[in-house]
């Protein structure tokens, strides 16, 4: 799950980013409202989630949520303030926000929102997924073969997860090594040209020490595909 973090506190900015990070989500992190509506504007950048702050350099975490609605964009937005008066929520809410995270809250309730997003949003994908054998659970975070008897797991890095979700996500279809790159490393990031070959080869291996040979191919001049037999 992709998420842009719009924080101008940078400790709470930094104590965020890396939570989410912890759990496997790809983030990026901007600090105004100005650079997150470039973000946003971007048409290469599919985010799942905005956790926005109300009160932001440029335009303000609730401007965000408006141009959003006002150009016909259904994102989950989360909103982030220290304003606690019914009326602020109700101006929050009717901006278009889709839930409402009052200061200071806990890093387990903030996980915990994301998940509610998460559940109730159609445009999510759901939290378990299954492709042929092999099972994926997003909250818990393990693979593991649903045909094995013992459900021995899988074990992935973080970046493997997130690879391997990706293209569960999306069965059957050709994801370009653009694709990948601009879901699952953040903006900015500068990975080596390599990066993407590399983690397939990765995830691979271990998909293929489990009796999963072949369940990723390649497409060649185009990308990857899922396809399992």
């Amino acid at each position: 799950m992709r998420i842009l973090l719009v924080e101008d506190e940078p400790d709470l900015g930094k104590a965020i980013k890396r939570t989410l990070t912890q759990e496997a989500y790809v983030v990026d992190w901007v600090q105004s409202g100005d650079e997150a509506l470039a973000y946003l504007d971007n048409e290469l950048s599919l985010y799942t989630v905005g956790v926005f702050d109300w009160m932001l350099p440029g335009k303000s975490g609730i401007e965000l949520c408006q141009w959003l609605r006002d150009h016909h964009h259904a994102l989950p937005v989360l909103i982030l303030t220290a304003k606690d008066q019914i009326e602020d929520r109700i101006t929050g809410l009717d901006a278009g926000a889709d839930d409402y995270l009052v200061k200071p809250f806990s890093m387990a309730e903030l996980l915990a929102r994301l998940r509610a997003l998460r559940r109730r949003q159609p445009e999510i994908k759901p939290s378990t997924l299954q492709v042929g054998p092999l099972m994926l659970d997003c909250d818990r975070r393990i693979a593991f073969l649903a045909s094995d008897a013992t459900h021995q797991l899988i074990e992935l890095t973080q970046k493997e997860f997130q690879l391997l979700q990706y293209f569960m996500e999306h069965p059957n279809q050709i994801l370009t090594r653009d694709q990948v790159l601009n879901q699952l490393w953040e903006i900015g990031a500068e990975p080596n040209s390599n990066v993407v070959a590399a983690q397939m080869r990765l995830l691979r291996r271990k998909l293929a020490h489990h009796g999963c040979e072949d369940f990723i191919e390649t497409v060649y001049g185009m990308g990857y595909r899922l396809n399992p037999q």
